[in-house]
Order: C-alpha cells, then structure tokens, then sequence
C-alpha cells in the first residue's frame, strides 16, 4: 500500500518496457500503456490499452489507474516513433504532424490528463522521454529532432510552473539505444531521387552507430534515479550524451565538425550523385 505508483506511456517494448520492469523490480506500482494493451506471457507490472493521440483513451487510462491505486506519483512519458532517414523535403506535412501529435502533444495530453491529481496531492513527478537529438542537430532526421527539442523546451518552462506546487519535470535524454524503436520508424512518403544515395550512405553509418548503442536497461536506470531524486535536477544524460551536452555548450564548432564527419556528410561518396563517379 506505501509503494509508489507510476504509469509508463509506450511500455510494450525497448526503453519502455525496460523502465517500467525496473521500476517495478524496484518496489514501485507500475501502470504500462500501448495502444493493444496487455501482451502475453508474465510480466512485473500491469498494462492498460492507450492512444496518446485520444484524448478519450488517455481519460480511460488515467481513470483507471485512479480508480485502482487512488493516485499517481510517477509519470514516464515515453510514447514516441520516428520516420526513416530523409531529406526534411521527402516527409510530407501529414506525417510531420503524425509525428508531432505522437511524440510531442501525446506527452501534453498525458501530462494535462494526470497534472490535476498530483497538484491536489501537492507532490508528483514528471518524466519525459527526451533524446540527445533534443539539443543537437540530426541531419536528414530533422522532423523527429525538432519534436524533441520542442519536448525540452516545454518540459523545462512547465518545472517553473509545477515546482511550486511539488510537482517535477525533467528530461531524459538518451543517445543511441540498442531498441526496436529503429525498426519501427515510418518511411518517408515524398522519396525523392536527389537523395537516394546519400541515405542508402547515412544508413549503413547510422546502423553501425547503432550496434555500439546503449541499452534500454542503462536509460531505464537513469530513468530510476531520476524518479528518486530527492532534488531531481532538470536533465539527465544517458552514457555519453553528458559529453556531447558539455562539448555543445564550450566547442559548439567542434560538435557541428563531428557530426558532419561522424556522418560523413563531406565524403563526396555520401553526396548526392557521388556514387556515380
């Protein structure tokens, strides 16, 4: 009856299911959404059917887990997909805004949906599912990095708005993560020609980036000492993502060269029409 209650959006697979195991293996109450609900076979926590994109799905869920444990002390905004590597101009605007509507208004919708019963509590906290790509650029990935910079920039404006009221908002902010999440992105709608190579190019880097990832269950750790914190801070880094933070922040021309490098955007073999010489 003393554990704490948390309630995990996106919780089927990857990042999700490893951070509501963990908060689960470590005492708390944990509430998992996807929008099937439960899955088969054993697992340490319950699982709720929600659409972060209905606002009438979110009511249902949220109600739910009021109606069973009475309150919510823990919120993981994680619910999230990506589109495939692309030039900005081959995603259209409807799959722009199904994206935005996923990975940034789900995270608003939840939060507004389960705010009102931790500010009668006096106490609550909020933890959204950032990314690295919140506060670096990711050429031919600039859709979903937008949705996460948006995401920090509305998580840390509302923990001035909620602080008073004993009520938290930070961002996790992982790097590269060893999930399904990368399997599981939308392909762009608008291919064009002009950027055929240089995406066949980014993702052959990208997958090799991918095998060298962190784990789901190190991001669900951070995940845990985040929920714990007696005084959370604002941001917290998954692995190396600290030292990018840091680089930003004293050798922004550094970090811009590495990634043109990283990516091999100056290799004229990863331009476009490069290949064909």
């Amino acid at each position: 009856m003393n554990s704490k209650i948390a309630l995990v959006t996106g919780a089927s697979s990857g990042i999700g299911l490893a951070t509501a195991a963990r908060l689960a293996k470590d005492g708390f109450t944990v509430y998992g959404t996807s929008r099937r609900g439960a899955n088969a076979g054993k697992q340490s926590f319950e699982m709720l059917a929600l659409d972060v994109t209905s606002e009438e799905s979110i009511e249902n869920a949220v109600g739910e887990v009021m109606r069973r444990s009475g309150r919510i002390d823990v919120l993981v905004n994680n619910a999230g997909f990506g589109v495939g590597i692309a030039g900005d101009e081959e995603t259209s605007i409807a799959q722009t805004k199904a994206l935005f509507d996923t990975n940034f208004f789900g995270t608003v919708r939840m939060t507004r949906a389960v705010v009102p019963h931790m500010r009668r509590r006096g106490a609550g906290r909020i933890l959204n599912m950032g990314s690295g790509l919140g506060f670096v650029p990711m050429p031919y990935m600039a859709i979903y990095s937008a949705s996460k910079h948006a995401l920090e920039g509305y998580s840390e404006s509302l923990d001035h708005e909620l602080r008073s009221r004993g009520i938290r908002v930070v961002v996790i902010e992982p790097g590269i993560t060893r999930t399904a999440f990368d399997a599981n992105v939308i392909e762009p709608d608008s291919k064009l020609d002009e950027y055929r190579e240089v995406r066949a190019a980014l993702n052959k880097r990208y997958e090799a980036m991918l095998a060298a990832g962190d784990t789901p269950e190190a991001v669900a750790e951070v995940v845990l000492k985040a929920a714990k914190a007696a005084r959370p801070k604002l941001r917290y880094p998954v692995g190396s993502v600290a030292t990018v933070q840091l680089l930003r922040r004293f050798a922004p021309g550094l970090v811009d060269g590495g990634i043109r490098k990283q990516l091999g955007l100056d290799d004229p073999s990863a331009a476009p029409g490069g290949g064909a010489r």
